[in-house]
């Protein structure tokens, strides 16, 4: 083999042992260097990280093409606003019908009222006939039930009348003739002994005492009593005789 022939074939040779050489080397550094985990398995994923900064707020989009949702419930009332400008007045209405004339209805009011006033009339007329008697101005009632004299002065008070006395003889005999048992007067001594007067205080100036009467037998014969024959006697206000009331007409 010649020179020239041979020379190409140990050009390559050489050039070939340089990278090899070159090579053997570059690994050997790599080796040094890379960390030996490229090599392991993969590890655990670790935790998440924290979250970033919310970023920049974007422009408004384009409204949705779906169904509008249903319209909310309306809120609160707010606080009343100042009175606007009265307004104009509007236009004057048609003249109303004429009112019914008021002498009409005063006069049947009147009619009414006299009607009603003679019913009432008839009515005390006959009780009085009935039930009681009457003497010029004053109308006796009793009840016909015996009790003490504070009941009847109750009982006769509760009616708008006052217990009977009598202010002359006319009255005395219409009590009599009203009533079948002995009954209360309305006359005492209770503030003063031996000075009767009326449940008013006056002092009474019409008297019908019987014989020997008023002689206070009992300590505290204070209140006073009619007699089957229209005479009075001095009596305990305790006792329970019968309740006559007088009423003024």
């Amino acid at each position: 083999m010649s020179l020239f022939t041979s020379l190409p074939f140990l050009l390559l040779i050489v050039v070939t042992a340089s990278w090899a050489d070159k090579e053997t080397e570059n690994c050997e550094n790599i080796q040094k260097t890379c960390p030996v985990i490229a090599c392991g398995p993969p590890g655990i994923n670790g935790f998440p990280g924290k979250d970033g900064r919310d970023g920049a707020k974007g422009e408004k989009g384009e409204p949705g093409q779906g169904l509008r949702g249903l319209q909310g419930p309306p809120g609160k009332m707010g606080p009343q606003g100042t009175p606007g400008i009265p307004g104009i007045p509007g236009p004057i209405g048609q003249k109303g019908d004429p009112g019914e004339n008021m002498d009409d209805y005063i006069s049947l009011a009147t009619s009414e009222r006299a009607t009603l006033r003679s019913e009432l009339n008839q009515i005390r007329n006959w009780l009085i006939f009935s039930l009681g008697k009457r003497v010029g101005k004053k109308v006796f009632f009793t009840n016909g039930k015996k009790m003490p004299f504070n009941e009847v002065k109750t009982l006769c008070a509760r009616f708008q009348g006052r217990v009977a006395t009598p202010m002359n003889a006319e009255e005395n005999r219409a009590v009599k003739n009203l009533v079948t048992a002995e009954a209360f007067l309305g006359i005492t001594d209770q503030e003063t002994e031996g000075q009767f007067v009326d449940l008013t205080g006056r002092r009474v100036t019409y008297q019908n005492w019987n014989d020997g009467e008023p002689n206070n037998a009992s300590p505290g014969e204070h209140c006073v009593t009619l007699l089957s024959d229209g005479t009075w006697n001095d009596i305990a206000c305790s006792a329970s005789f019968l309740a006559v009331c007088e009423f003024s007409i």
